[in-house]
Parts: structure tokens; sequence; C-alpha cells
């Protein structure tokens, strides 16, 4: 069971209420709109393009990633091990 406090549950009902669903609801969709922003989770219901295209945008993606990544500027240079030690 999980335990919420009074304000938690006065604004669950209150956007509950905005919203036109239960409770239960309400904070189901809070959560998966916080989880799918966090990239947890997919688009709801909507299972994930396995085709080739997909993948390979996927990964294009990963890489951009990576290449702005390792662009950035090193403001430490002490190693792994030194930053560690400290």
């Amino acid at each position: 069971m999980i335990r919420l406090s009074d304000e938690t549950k006065i604004l669950a009902r209150r956007l509950a209420e905005m919203e036109h669903v239960t409770v239960d609801d309400a904070v189901r969709q809070a959560l998966e709109a916080r989880a799918h922003a966090a990239g947890l989770m997919l688009e709801p219901n909507r299972p994930r393009d396995l085709s080739p295209e997909a993948a390979a945008a996927r990964r294009a993606g990963l890489a951009r990633i990576v290449r702005e990544i390792a662009a950035m500027p090193i403001l430490d240079t002490r190693s792994a091990q030194d930053i560690m030690d400290v």
C-alpha cells in the first residue's frame, strides 16, 4: 500500500475532477506522462516500431547525442581515480 500525504490526495482529487476521470486514472495518467518525459516508457498503447528504418533513426539519434557529448569541453582534467579519491 502506498501512503500519500493529505496534500497529494487533495491534488489528485482536484485533478481528477478537472479531467472528469477517477482519481486512480488521474494519478496513473500523470505518472505515465512523467515517465514518458523521463524516457521510461513509450507512448501509451503504442508498440515500439521495430522496422529497420526506425532502428536506424534511433541509432542516428543516439550517435548525434554521443557526438554532442564528445564535443563538450573537459572542465576537470584530473583522472577519474583522482576525482573519486577527493
